[in-house]
């Protein structure tokens, strides 16, 4: 299998996934700014949408969108029990929560990357962040991980996301719950192998 990623975008998600799955697979570059691979090859014509992450199968088929690659790759090692069986009441939480890290959290950062954005519309979608936040922070009150004892994939996406805070100034320093997630997760082999990959830590 083929991953394509950038840096501290979100396909550091499926990357940190692919990691904890234990699967073999080629990370691609591609970066977001110029939309090419290292050898100039057009990122547009592997994904017309034109953004990370997209894992290319050993069938040539290609699955785009972080939440569903995911569930594709946790699918291929059940007993790794990164992803609850399908049609189990446990599958749709994890669903649940990949769900709301997509369109409350992920979306939300989206517009402070842009530096068009005017910064009194910045302020609003910091303040909407942390409020999002800290219902997360609730969630995570006595337990380890998003939906229990057990690391899962949306584990790895809310990690992937919650780390873009420091570099927009969402201030989260306050939530003691997410801040503890968030150092645990970074002492998972699998985040510290991704990270690495990527060049965001040594």
């Amino acid at each position: 299998m083929k991953l394509y990623y950038s840096p501290v975008a979100c396909s550091l998600s499926p990357h940190i996934v692919l990691k904890e799955a234990g699967l073999p697979f080629e990370a691609v570059l591609a970066s977001t700014k110029t939309h090419k691979l290292a050898d100039g090859t057009d990122y547009y014509s592997i994904n017309p949408k034109g953004y990370v992450p997209l894992l290319e199968l050993d069938s040539g088929e290609r699955l785009t969108e972080g939440p569903v690659i995911v569930q594709y790759i946790a699918d291929q090692v059940p007993e790794r029990g990164l992803m609850p069986p399908a049609g189990t009441l446990a599958r749709y939480r994890v669903q649940e929560w990949l769900n709301f890290i997509t369109s409350e959290l992920h979306k939300g950062f989206s517009p402070l990357f842009n530096p068009a954005m005017p910064e009194e519309a910045k302020a609003l979608l910091r303040a909407k962040l942390v409020e999002r936040f800290t219902w997360v922070d609730g969630q995570l009150a006595g337990k380890p991980y998003l939906t229990g004892e057990a690391f899962c994939v949306a584990d790895a996406y809310l990690f992937t996301v919650t780390n873009w805070s420091q570099f927009v100034g969402v201030d989260i320093a306050g939530l003691a719950n997410l801040g503890a997630f968030m150092e645990r997760m970074r002492q998972r082999p699998a985040v510290q192998a991704a990270m690495q990959a990527e060049g965001l830590i040594k």
